[in-house]
């Protein structure tokens, strides 16, 4: 599925309900949806092809752990918004990652988007990323692109600016249905560099397309 198919303004974006699920349930559910970044340069926009879902303050692996109140001056305030919500921060002082707030407000949850398969405005993803247009013409080349949560952000310009921003208005940052994948298409697998966090380490909570030549590492697949 690609935008190139029609107009943006016929695809639907997801409404609120959409995210009012538990982190793990959204997680699986985000998988084939579209995400669709539109500044004044272009449109860019990505199947979602890797997810890993963060549960909160029970799961030792969320920034959320041990977390039950809301401090707007911390890093976790957009994770306790309503479900639908950008949830954007800075690893290693250089990358962004963007994940999606899921669940109730004032359950602090969120789903990180790992990987994509880039379907419109690759010129500019290239662009951002720092890769020649002639190199989209393979399949190593498009990966490029989007296979990890830090080269989405740079291919999508999404930056702390976008923290907080509600996914549901259909601005400048939004996902718009796409096609579910078949259950037989699905893995479920421990997320990725989590080990920090004792036992949670091991949650079966990074979901994938398991075929997709897209995914950010093949971590835990056959």
């Amino acid at each position: 599925m690609s935008l190139r198919d029609g107009d943006i303004t016929e695809y639907r974006v997801l409404e609120r309900r959409f995210y009012l699920s538990r982190a793990v349930t959204l997680a699986r559910e985000l998988l084939g949806m579209i995400l669709v970044r539109r500044l004044p340069e272009g449109i860019t926009a990505g199947r979602i092809v890797e997810t890993e879902a963060y549960a909160g303050p029970l799961d030792a692996a969320c920034h959320s752990y041990g977390r039950t109140t809301q401090d707007p001056l911390h890093r976790t305030s957009a994770m306790f918004e309503a479900g639908g919500h950008a949830y954007v921060y800075l690893i290693y002082g250089m990358y962004h990652c963007f994940n999606v707030s899921a669940n109730a407000p004032g359950e602090p949850e969120a789903v990180l988007i790992r990987a994509l398969e880039p379907t419109d405005g690759l010129p500019l993803m290239a662009s951002r990323r720092g890769v020649e247009e002639r190199e989209l013409t393979r399949e190593s080349g498009l990966k490029k692109l989007c296979g990890g949560p830090g080269k989405i952000s740079m291919a999508f310009s999404i930056a702390s600016d976008c923290n907080g921003m509600d996914l549901t208005l259909g601005g400048s940052l939004f996902i718009v249905q796409g096609e579910r994948p078949q259950d037989s298409e699905v893995q479920a697998t421990p997320r990725i560099n989590v080990n920090y966090a004792g036992e949670a380490a091991l949650y079966p909570y990074r979901f994938v397309i398991a075929r997709s030549a897209y995914l950010s590492t093949r971590m835990y697949l056959p």
